[in-house]
């Protein structure tokens, strides 16, 4: 059984930094994509980054670019998204997912975690 666990979500202060880590677990990953994307109240539901555990192939959403890396561990099945510079337009619930064919879209995923608050205040 497919276990995606996110974990390190909080409240920070716009400015400040977060590290949310994904814990994957129930099957070999090596050929899934792991995705990060986030969903805040009245706003649509956002991509925010992705990472390929095969070679590692990153991709950001705009939202993204220059303030979040992604990053993973193969050694511990475990995907991090490092948040730099919160804004208060930032605060969201974080997901996890995987797939196995696709990048960017949240139908092209087939796990989910559980998903983690982030909350940034101003």
């Amino acid at each position: 059984q497919v276990q995606l666990v996110e974990s390190g979500g909080g409240l920070v202060q716009a400015g400040g930094s977060l590290r949310l880590s994904c814990a994957a677990s129930g099957r070999t990953f090596s050929r899934y994509v792991m995705g990060w994307f986030r969903r805040a109240p009245g706003k649509d539901d956002e991509f925010v980054a992705a990472i390929t555990w095969r070679d590692g192939s990153i991709y950001y959403g705009d939202s993204a670019k220059g303030r979040f890396t992604i990053s993973r561990d193969n050694a511990k099945n475990t995907v991090y998204l490092q948040m730099n510079s919160l804004k208060p337009e930032d605060t969201a619930v974080y997901y996890c997912a995987a797939t196995r064919a696709g990048i960017w879209t949240i139908s092209e995923y087939d796990y989910w975690g559980q998903g983690t608050q982030v909350t940034v205040s101003s």
